[in-house]
């Protein structure tokens, strides 16, 4: 089964008296445990597509299935529920809760969940530690730098055991170390884990890592390659 499947996606935006076009007549597939780099300069319809994948976003037309699901077709509950169970999100910004320390910014997930008190914490730790974290559970995100931000934002993302990942910009508030160290990072939870990645990004450090890169021109895709992804075995 495809962990992504795409057909015919099209999206407009409306600003002022301008219609600018966010997606043309993109149909993509995905296998599960790819590792894909949606490339291309800023408006070139890479965020769009990614937040159509993630339900964040409704396209005008076209369909959308990830897994078994048709993401076109679910309301804004089920919407919710995909995205709580099936997807872990990393966006540039972090967007960790600024009066929760590491560890509760991770169990929150988890708690909207459902999962009971000692599960949480237990999993938490277990994945800051995965994540090179174990000593910050208890600080706060401004005792963070930005790449042990983006390392909690991550051990949030899969600490509720996703299929699949879809990351926005991810390295595009770090430095180059902190950047290498994050996509490590995604190389080893891709290999070990089986996660699928999908990572939006015009950072030519981060497509280096990935082993398949999919340029988005004017909402449209212009080339879909496939590549040896550097710091990590290819597939």
């Amino acid at each position: 089964m495809a962990a992504v499947r795409c057909r015919a996606l099209s999206k407009c935006f409306v600003q002022g008296e301008q219609v600018i076009t966010g997606l043309d007549d993109v149909s993509l597939d995905i296998a599960e445990g790819e590792f894909v780099g949606l490339c291309g300069p800023s408006g070139s319809g890479k965020t769009t597509l990614l937040n159509a994948l993630g339900g964040l976003d409704t396209p005008d037309s076209g369909e959308i299935e990830i897994g078994d699901l048709r993401v076109d077709l679910l309301g804004k509950g089920a919407l919710a529920e995909m995205r709580l169970h099936r997807i872990g999100f990393v966006f540039q910004a972090y967007n960790l809760i600024p009066v929760l320390s590491a560890r509760e910014n991770i169990e929150f997930v988890m708690q909207v969940q459902g999962v009971p008190a000692q599960e949480r914490k237990a999993r938490s730790l277990a994945i800051l530690e995965e994540v090179g974290l174990a000593d910050h559970e208890d600080r706060l995100p401004a005792q963070l730098s930005g790449g042990q931000q983006q390392r909690v934002a991550v051990a949030r993302a899969i600490v509720s055991q996703p299929t699949l990942v879809l990351a926005d910009e991810p390295t595009a508030n770090l430095d180059s170390h902190s950047a290498d160290q994050l996509m490590d990072l995604f190389g080893v939870l891709n290999r070990e884990r089986g996660i699928t990645f999908v990572i939006a990004t015009h950072d030519a450090r981060v497509m280096a890592y990935c082993r398949r890169l999919v340029r988005l021109l004017d909402g449209k895709i212009v080339s879909d390659e496939r590549q040896p992804g550097q710091g990590q075995t290819a597939a």
